[in-house]
């Protein structure tokens, strides 16, 4: 007999999505098991028929792909083909993808997106700490002691940030480097310092720059971004 694996283990083997998303995509209801609505904790063999929104997954991708894309204003990072303007139909890919974390709708730059699920995991566990940079356009200029603290970390959501790297750009334009990705972190830490983000382009995900791709234009990573992601997966 073959041996059962969870559900959400099963979906990202086969390239299908990443495990947190597997996992709402459960919750859902939008994952089915021989026709069933699938459970979280679920275990199957592979040999069952599993569909997601009614299309048929089980087959692991012939190739992986990886993706940079600089995801304009407006667009919405979900994989919910109902959403408007979502970010997996914007892109039009021929193939099954996801993105690799969020930018919220009034932020553009640079989302990676793949059909590696295992990669999507290792990139956003916290612990892993890997830099995420970004350019930030504030609503009046800014102060040392404003970037001071952006820089030691500021408290949201009752938690403090952990420390980060700044650049003073102008004077009302900074670059933030995080290792954290909390929601709407930038924002909230600039909102409790008595600041507005005016505009925010994250320009840099680890290894991997945004450059001068335009907005709303994607290309795969060249060989070396590729080898050194997959080097900060072991």
């Amino acid at each position: 007999m073959k041996q059962e694996i969870r559900l959400n283990k099963f979906l990202v083997s086969v390239g299908a999505c990443s495990r947190r998303e597997a996992d709402r995509l459960i919750e859902d209801e939008r994952v089915s098991v021989n026709r069933t609505p699938a459970l979280l904790g679920q275990k199957v063999t592979g040999k069952e028929i599993i569909t997601i929104d009614g299309e048929p997954v089980g087959k692991p991708p012939t190739k992986r792909i990886y993706m940079a894309y600089h995801k304009p204003i407006g667009i919405i990072c979900t994989s919910d083909p109902n959403a408007e303007d979502n970010i997996i139909e914007a892109i039009n890919f021929p193939e099954r993808i996801f993105h690799i974390g969020r930018l919220d709708v009034a932020s553009s730059g640079l989302i990676l997106l793949t059909n590696d699920g295992d990669i999507v995991n290792h990139i956003l566990r916290a612990e892993e700490q890997h830099e995420k940079e970004y350019v930030i356009q504030t609503d009046r200029p800014l102060t040392d002691i404003f970037l001071h603290r952006m820089e030691t970390g500021v408290v949201i959501d009752d938690r403090h940030t952990l420390p980060a790297t700044v650049k003073r750009l102008g004077p009302d334009r900074f670059t933030l480097t995080l290792i954290e990705g909390r929601n709407r972190q930038i924002r909230k830490m600039c909102e409790a310092l008595g600041y507005e983000v005016k505009q925010l382009k994250r320009i840099r995900v680890m290894n991997i720059q945004l450059g001068d791709l335009p907005p709303g234009r994607w290309r795969f990573l060249t060989p070396q971004e590729e080898k050194e992601l997959l080097e900060n997966k072991k």
